[in-house]
């Protein structure tokens, strides 16, 4: 069995009116340094991004949470910051900013497998809650 591994994560929000200070999230940015994995995972919920802001524009938000997955990739379509080391990537997409991206503070967990990792992160803190059992 392996041993776990110290990762980073945060979580990324979209800020549509940012005088507001509203958010939603919208996925997840995991990093596990010693296994060399970096991945960032998004899924937009665009009613609720709508019910924020009703002028906000949905598809210029899932262009751009698209970059952070392809800069994770290191991907062609991740311009010159998805050529950077994987450690510097992680810092460059989690560095403070006031605009309608913006990334939670950085977390720390320790795991086995960064990809399970990345889905339990995103089960938890992106996609919608199930709704509460009640009793028949």
């Amino acid at each position: 069995m392996r041993a776990a591994e110290l990762y980073d994560y945060a979580v990324v929000r979209v800020v549509p009116r940012v005088e507001r200070e509203e958010f939603i999230n919208a996925g997840v940015i995991l990093s596990c340094q010693r296994t060399g994995f970096l991945r960032a995972a998004v899924e937009l919920d665009a009613a609720r991004l709508l019910a924020l802001d009703p002028h906000a524009d949905v598809d210029t938000v899932h262009r751009h949470l698209g970059a952070i997955v392809a800069i994770c990739a290191g991907a062609p379509g991740g311009g010159p910051i998805a050529l950077l080391p994987l450690r510097a990537r992680f810092h460059w997409l989690t560095a403070r900013r006031s605009s309608i991206i913006q990334t939670s503070p950085v977390h720390t967990g320790l795991c086995v497998d960064g990809a399970a990792a990345l889905e339990h992160a995103m089960d938890r803190m992106v996609r919608p809650l199930p709704a509460p059992r009640r009793p028949a």
